[in-house]
């Protein structure tokens, strides 16, 4: 060839064209990160005010029609992990500081309730103690904060702050042109790790400690508010009552029947609306209790034949109390109407002398009287109200080392939830049936949980268990931003511990697509569940050896309540139920926790199911979301792919070796996949379904942990022996 010298021969096996099949299907990653996104909405204000320091990457995948899929895996964190936690502090701060006062403000008490509100005090300046040195050193760190460590889950000062906090999110192209976004957000389980486990979870710690709300009286905080509004009027209407009873005197003194008349009136106006706003059963029920616990504003004793306690008692005087003052303001209309078919002339009449007068004034007083005693009655009874609920809310709760856990871990689960809906809410806002759902129905929020119940993660659980509880106190309310800034658009939360909202704000211009109810300010509430379904080797202890009732409890609830929610989604919003039926998922759920089955991970499978057909919030947890909370997502966005965009199943190990091994890289998951030619971590050799799918996510494999069982009858044996040689030794010493 133009005169050149042969050097050697090329062979061409194969030319692969762009489109088709490559020959082996291994991990096939576009790019590792991405500048842009594959819509506009990711680079809006709005995606940016809640996610951070996202990674990326992106896949093709191919289908059983041997078409293309477009995958775009990306997991993020989020401002939300200290932005809320420190909201939730401050609120915390001023709500236990405003009871304290108002206690302080009560005046004079029995013994007896001066000591409940020295407890209550002492209880309140301890929160606000520790809660102002927590908010103060998270005050300390960078304003770009937005991640805990597992590394310090132990940190006391990060006890309110969500381990791990992600949002994981995958994004598919179908070959249609049709985007489909799935997230998950995961977190460590909402545990307290600084207090550690030594004593049990939340639930052993509370049922240790059952608050006095049997002892003191339940009312709650609508109750509570309720009974300042009343004396507030009460206290509003006595000056008026009053200041009519001197002009009554005064125009007594004209003998003028006409203005006598129009005074009398006015008096019997108010007195009528004063009356109106004492009789309330709120402040009978108040005398009767307080009566009954022995308060210092008793005013009967007990029968000796147990007729009549002192709670009935003080009820009947409250009764006889109100009637007293009609009784009084009867007889001054009467003396009024005797006084008008006299006729008294001026000359006749005394200098600084009324008859008129004369007559009136035992009658008016009398009445301030009556009306003087109804109101410290009242005042006695708020004060009662206002003692108790302090009480319930602060030291009923238990111990404040209990008290703070708590609220501890309800702050993780929040900001998980708060994260969850903010993404939801983001990716719903096209669809009206989504829309109507949330201010018809609420919003769900399924938690999955990975945890044991063996060791320190049963005492998780039970962490994990109050906090998702606690958060159907919670509700959302969307607002309009007041403009387009990060800061703007972070939610804020504002009520107080049992009623808190949590304010979401939209740009002006998305915030007036939303139906008139979200726009008015309706409420959303919260509907919370739990699942959860142990995975490792110490639940395998636990099912031979230990006590797995907590996890089938909690499951079992949830499953009532998830029902109850679905039940009450079709009754408002049918379409929004979807194509499938709801009643075959739940009936595939309860069918899967009735199974005697260990590590029945097809719990999760079912639930995971119906909560996004019914557009809910999914989150997942294990200890520290790394290992088994990683393995479960990649897992479930390949069986995603599988199930709903038909990934060919010859593939679906190669994708799912794929997204582990970007998680690797992420550093998301440490050393629980093998590297290559392992098996470890439940693998199965040879198994093309799940080479690389961990084994206890497996419904089909149980697991085999034989060395930690032989390790436990070992040491058994050894106590038993060591109990008889200290006996023996006992013995021979006391010979």
């Amino acid at each position: 060839m133009d005169g050149g010298t042969e050097a050697g021969e090329v062979k061409v096996s194969r030319l692969h064209m762009e489109g088709e099949t490559p020959p082996r299907f291994e991990c096939p990653a576009l790019c590792d990160s991405l500048h842009g996104s594959f819509q506009d909405g990711e680079n809006s204000p709005t995606m940016r005010a809640v996610l951070c320091a996202s990674v990326c990457k992106v896949y093709r995948f191919q289908t059983e029609d041997q078409r293309w899929l477009l995958v775009r895996e990306q997991m993020s964190e989020t401002p939300l992990s200290f932005s809320l936690p420190k909201q939730l502090l401050s609120a915390l701060i001023r709500t236990h500081a405003s009871r304290a006062q108002e206690v302080k403000e009560l005046g004079d008490l029995s013994p007896r309730w001066d000591g409940l509100r020295h407890d209550v005090v002492r209880h309140c300046d301890h929160l606000i103690v520790n809660y102002q040195e927590t908010l103060a050193e998270l005050e300390k760190l960078s304003a770009s904060s937005c991640f805990k460590s597992s590394s310090s889950k132990s940190d006391k000062h990060l006890q309110f702050v969500p381990t791990n906090l992600h949002s994981q999110r995958m994004e598919v192209s179908d070959p249609d042109a049709t985007r489909v976004w799935y997230e998950v957000i995961t977190f460590g389980a909402p545990a307290d790790h600084h207090q550690a486990f030594k004593h049990g979870g939340l639930k052993k710690l509370l049922s240790k400690h059952p608050n006095h709300r049997g002892s003191l009286g339940s009312y709650s905080l609508d109750e509570s508010s309720r009974a300042r509004a009343l004396l507030a009027g009460a206290a509003q209407l006595q000056p008026l009552v009053f200041g009519l009873t001197e002009e009554l005197l005064s125009v007594s003194l004209e003998l003028s029947a006409v203005r006598l008349q129009l005074v009398l009136e006015g008096l019997a106006q108010q007195t009528e609306r004063f009356v109106h706003a004492l009789k309330d059963e709120l402040v009978r029920s108040a005398l009767s209790d307080a009566g009954s616990d022995g308060a210092p504003h008793q005013h009967g004793t007990t029968s000796r034949g147990g007729r009549t306690s002192p709670g009935q008692q003080d009820g009947e005087e409250w009764d006889r109390v109100l009637a007293n003052v009609a009784v009084s303001l009867n007889c001054i209309v009467a003396m009024v109407d005797r006084l008008r078919g006299r006729e008294v002339t001026p000359p006749l009449q005394e200098a600084g002398a009324s008859p008129w007068q004369e007559q009136l004034l035992p009658l008016v007083v009398a009445l301030r009287d009556c009306v003087r005693e109804a109101v410290g009655k009242a005042r006695a009874a708020v004060t009662f109200v206002i003692l108790q609920e302090a009480a319930a809310t602060t030291v009923g709760q238990g111990p404040a080392h209990v008290v703070q856990r708590r609220h501890a871990v309800f702050s993780q689960a929040l900001s998980a939830a708060v994260c969850g809906f903010v993404l939801k809410l983001y990716g719903g806002l096209e669809d009206p049936d989504f829309l109507l759902q949330l201010h018809s129905v609420g919003l769900l929020v399924q938690f999955e949980g990975l945890l044991s119940t063996y060791g320190e993660e049963l005492g998780m659980l039970e962490d994990m268990e109050v906090a998702v509880d606690d958060l159907s106190g919670v509700t959302f309310a969307v607002t309009q931003a007041p403009g387009d800034e990060a800061e703007d658009l972070l939610p804020t939360l504002s009520g107080a511990w049992g009623g808190l909202v949590v304010e979401v704000p939209l740009p002006p211009e998305t915030f007036a697509l939303l139906p008139r109810e979200t726009r008015d300010g309706r409420l959303i509430p919260v509907h919370p569940v739990l699942f959860n379904i142990g995975i490792n080797q110490q639940q395998s202890l636990a099912e031979r050896f230990g006590d797995s009732s907590l996890q089938e409890t909690v499951n079992q609830h949830s499953c009532e309540r998830l029902r109850a929610y679905c039940n009450a989604l079709t009754h408002a919003t049918p379409r929004t139920a979807g194509s499938r039926s709801l009643g075959d998922m739940l009936s595939s759920l309860e069918r899967s926790l009735d199974t005697k089955k260990r590590k029945n991970v097809g719990v999760l499978w079912s639930a995971a199911t119906v909560c996004r057909e019914v557009h809910g919030v999914r989150l997942t947890s294990c200890k520290s979301a790394k290992d088994r909370t990683a393995m479960s997502v990649t897992l479930e966005q390949c069986a995603l792919l599988r199930e709903r965009h038909s990934l060919g199943q010859q593939h679906f190990s190669a994708a799912l070796d794929c997204m582990r091994r970007s998680r690797r890289s992420w550093g998301q998951i440490s050393g629980c996949y093998p590297q290559s030619g392992d098996h470890g971590c439940g693998q199965h050799p040879g198994d093309p379904r799940g080479s690389l799918v961990p084994q206890s996510l497996s419904p089909e494999a149980p697991g085999r942990h034989l060395y930690p069982v032989v390790f436990l009858l070992v040491t058994s044996h050894l106590l038993v022996l060591w109990l008889i040689l200290s006996l023996v030794v006992l013995l021979a010493r006391y010979q």
